[in-house]
């Protein structure tokens, strides 16, 4: 197994288990229990997850299908602002949608597999290998799940698979200061930050001048604005760094309007 494949391998068994938790707080939900309103403003449970289940069967469009991703992109351009929001609250009407999500979660990781080696998709924004596309699932998942989990009441305890979801925040340092109009800083950051396993996770040259630490639990949680940066334990040393944590976002598209402090 080459080195890629095994990374490829290793994120696809993570976001499994990310899946798998999921579904395991939602199966037995009542009608009712459906509907319960999650952090997100107009989101129900499931809406939330809809929404993980259409951008699944998305993605397998984009890997499998190109007659089927165009028509996707067209009705993206249609309505570029409310288009991802109306698919999800449509597909929440519907029966069977834990069955839906299921079938695209496994044809999905099937499809990316099966994608050879060093092959791009397209995607909404940069067309995105194999590996890029199953962390970018994990962080999605892994992020409308803790929505979800909120808004049961259910308890939800970070595990080391979101060493993903940090490092995709890492490498979209850049990418969160173009979406806002800024020029990127030209240095790199140093960041250290704490698993949940006790371990530190490290990006960046070791005598940077500007650095980042704290949590990794809360740094994933600010990158995919599921925390505002005043309720996290991060802490900053260098206005670049500083102003990045007002930006930082780990996910393709316009800003959100993230959560208010608690």
């Amino acid at each position: 197994m080459s080195t890629s494949s095994g990374v490829l391998a290793q994120v696809l068994a993570d976001l499994a288990a990310e899946g798998d938790r999921l579904e395991a707080v939602v199966a037995d939900l009542d009608d009712a229990g459906w509907h319960t309103p999650t952090p997100a403003p107009g989101w129900d449970v499931a809406t939330q997850v809809a929404h993980l289940a259409w951008t699944d069967d998305v993605a397998l469009k984009a890997a499998t299908d190109k007659d089927a991703w165009d028509a996707v992109v067209l009705g993206a351009l249609a309505d570029p602002e409310g288009f991802v929001d109306r698919e999800a609250v449509a597909l929440a009407q519907q029966p069977g949608l834990l069955a839906r999500w299921r079938s695209a979660r496994d044809d999905l990781r099937q499809a990316l597999v099966d994608r050879p080696q060093g092959e791009k998709m397209p995607w909404f924004g940069p067309p995105m290998s194999a590996t890029s596309m199953a962390t970018a699932r994990l962080m999605e998942t892994w992020a409308h799940s803790l929505d979800v989990h909120e808004g049961l009441g259910a308890p939800v305890e970070d595990t080391d698979r979101i060493r993903h979801v940090a490092h995709l925040g890492v490498r979209t340092r850049n990418y969160a200061y173009a979406v806002h109009g800024l020029d990127a800083p030209t240095e790199e950051f140093r960041i250290d930050l704490a698993a949940p396993s006790g371990d530190v996770w490290s990006w960046g040259p070791e005598d940077a001048a500007q650095t980042l630490t704290g949590s990794a639990g809360d740094f994933c949680r600010l990158v995919t604005q599921r925390l505002h940066r005043a309720d996290t334990d991060l802490v900053a040393h260098g206005p670049d760094v500083d102003r990045w944590l007002d930006i930082a976002q780990a996910f393709a598209g316009q800003p959100g309007e993230g959560r208010a402090p608690r």
